[in-house]
């Protein structure tokens, strides 16, 4: 494990979560399953955390109960080299879930994700202002993000 990784917070779908992400991110794999013993809280041999890395990323997935709930504060940014991988990751990541502005979503467990193409950054950095400006707009009538179109918007005179 990385000196820093994300733990996720679950009521009681960490291994289901774990299981879902692994399949969808290449590089990707479980490691120790942590389960919960004859002190509780949770029923004995019921799983308490698992870490697991999607492309190499360290995680924990933590069953704990229902008391605490995903929100958009802390999201996952996954960058993306094309169309294609916007398309597969917003695809695979928004199924069951909820699909939001600019390029984010919450999965079907309520984790939030914003699947972002390499090249915008360059595009709403560009020194001429005009520009920066068209591509922003753009990109915020936007829910999942179109390269291409925002490619026109950015060359449009």
């Amino acid at each position: 494990m990385n000196k820093i990784a994300p733990c996720l917070w679950f009521d009681n779908e960490a291994e289901e979560a774990v299981r879902f992400y692994t399949s969808i991110f290449k590089n990707s794999s479980i490691g120790t399953i942590t389960r919960y013993g004859e002190a509780g809280p949770r029923p004995a041999g019921s799983v308490m955390s698992i870490t697991f890395q999607l492309d190499g990323q360290d995680f924990i997935a933590l069953n704990g109960g229902p008391q605490f709930k995903f929100n958009e504060a802390i999201s996952f940014s996954v960058d993306c080299k094309d169309q294609a991988e916007v398309d597969y990751y917003w695809e695979k990541l928004s199924g069951g879930g909820e699909i939001q502005m600019c390029g984010w979503l919450k999965d079907k467990f309520g984790v939030s994700w914003q699947i972002v193409p390499t090249e915008l950054n360059d595009l709403i950095r560009d020194p001429d202002p005009v520009r920066a400006a068209r591509v922003t707009q753009a990109l915020f009538q936007m829910q999942k993000i179109d390269i291409n179109r925002l490619k026109q918007v950015y060359a449009a005179e």
